[in-house]
């Protein structure tokens, strides 16, 4: 395994790749106003967002089989390239169309690159060690969420919304570098057939639940042809994967590791995290905003402590685990958290001062913290090295479709408790907002029954790859071949 100065400089290369994914998921949400102005195409410029999303969700699965097959260095390389033509691109867009092209290129890049970073990681770190450097990896994450919106309005007040984009440029140019320079993971080439059939049914049945999920946020639109379509075409193309993945050689998404009790655990509670942590991201500022009255930019600031609670979460659980070599109650007790954050925030009232908001989004955020970076360990712990791409890959997808699929879902509460003929108050938001937040209890509820099941295995003390393997060709069987 790689120890000392060489693992650090490793690490935030890969976690320079990782900050860019993350920012440029939400970095143009405070630039989208000056993209309207500039571009126009007012009717489409959600998709600016939502083009980026569902390329993330296409290529979280293809990139980490790919990188099981070809080796995560390479990939990583391709994924890099990719985002950062992207993003070139997006800065040179001269219309509303090419940008949402552009943006699809860049989310292809940026779904393989958070996903091959958390693999290679548990490449080289031992499953005893990994604790902290998947702490150290989720407080970015964290962080990285909060940053984005912030860095987006930055660049519009004092340069251009082109900037959002351009900036990446030199951030990725670096963590190449220091990537090609100090990693060099092994992998043997063995005859395969890559599942580009379950590749596409996946994509297609991930992108008609996204886009199903976005366009139930009406609650009248339930029952509309276009969704009862996207519904029909989830279902017949999850079934159509499914057949096609017990068939194929080498299957995108082998359903095998679905009879691993820890894989089936760790996928469901990070779709509950996934959900939870998005309620109080969304709604947390409409409370600020609508009720409380603080300013926009304010309500982003103070959103901070349940982002900063997920990052604190994450550095004491991986700290704990690695010195006591134990992770099943993490999930358990971060769970119980995520449910008591959004109980407590169903008792907001209009009277209810911002400071005690913050508090119980911070306790969310601790623990979404607690759940998300111990349920990634067990899951990395669990799986052979073979399958680790595809699972670490399943993993973030299941979090993010929690993500996905919850602000359209709350939002239906929130709308549905708000008067359509009378002016939103105040008084009307802080009546139809509790039961926004109490529609997540059930989610945390199931959340916590599902993390007792999870299992407790011993952690491994070696890292997939050894120090000799990382620093020199491999040396095994097969054809020395570095990826």
């Amino acid at each position: 395994m790689l120890t000392g100065r060489r693992l650090v400089v490793v690490f935030v290369g890969l976690q320079l790749g990782m900050i860019l994914s993350t920012i440029d998921g939400t970095i143009v949400a405070t630039a989208l106003p000056s993209i309207d102005r500039d571009l126009g195409g007012l009717s489409r410029l959600s998709w600016v967002i939502t083009a980026y999303f569902l390329a993330q969700v296409a290529a979280l699965p293809l990139m980490g089989k790919l990188g099981d097959l070809y080796g995560r260095r390479r990939l990583f390389f391709v994924a890099l390239t990719l985002f950062t033509t992207g993003s070139m691109l997006c800065g040179l867009a001269q219309s509303i169309d090419q940008l949402i092209v552009f943006r699809a290129v860049q989310g292809l890049g940026g779904g393989g690159l958070g996903t091959l970073a958390m693999a290679i990681v548990a490449d080289i770190v031992p499953a005893r060690k990994l604790p902290r450097w998947l702490g150290y990896q989720g407080a970015i994450f964290a962080v990285s969420s909060i940053v984005g919106p912030l860095a987006g309005g930055l660049f519009v007040d004092q340069l251009s919304w082109r900037w959002a984009f351009y900036v990446n440029v030199p951030i990725a140019a670096v963590s190449l570098v220091v990537v090609a320079m100090t990693l060099h993971l092994p992998y043997r080439r063995l005859p395969h057939a890559i599942d580009y059939a379950g590749a596409g049914l996946l994509t297609g049945a991930l992108v008609c639940f996204v886009v199903g999920a976005t366009a139930s946020g009406d609650a009248s639109s339930w029952t509309s042809p276009l969704l009862v379509a996207l519904a029909a075409g989830v279902l017949a193309l999850g079934a159509l994967f499914v057949w096609r993945e017990r068939r194929a050689a080498e299957p995108i998404v082998p359903m095998r590791l679905f009879a691993n009790p820890v894989v089936r655990v760790v996928a469901a509670v990070n779709v509950t995290s996934g959900l939870l942590l998005f309620c109080g991201i969304f709604f947390l500022p409409v409370f600020l905003q609508e009720v409380a009255g603080v300013s926009a930019l304010e309500s982003g600031l103070l959103l901070a402590p349940t982002l900063f609670g997920a990052a604190f979460g994450t550095l004491v659980a991986g700290r704990r685990v690695e010195r006591v070599g134990r992770y099943r109650h993490w999930p358990i007790i971060g769970s119980v958290l995520m449910t008591a954050g959004v109980l407590l925030l169903a008792t907001l009232q209009e009277g209810t001062p911002p400071v005690l908001a913050i508090a119980y989004g911070g306790i969310l955020g601790l623990g979404v913290g607690f759940v998300m970076q111990t349920s990634l360990l067990a899951l990395q712990n669990s799986v052979e090295h073979r399958d680790l791409g595809i699972a670490t890959s399943t993993a973030l997808l299941c979090r993010i479709l929690g993500g996905a699929i919850g602000p359209p879902i709350f939002g239906a509460v929130l709308t549905a408790g708000l008067p359509d003929d009378a002016p939103r108050t105040a008084a009307a938001f802080a009546d139809a907002l509790p039961p926004v937040f109490l529609a997540a209890v059930p989610i945390g509820i199931v959340s916590i029954l599902v993390a007792l099941r999870l299992q407790e295995r011993p952690l491994r003390e070696h890292a997939h790859f050894g120090p000799d393997t990382i620093a020199a060709p491999w040396s095994g069987s097969g054809p020395p071949t570095t990826g």
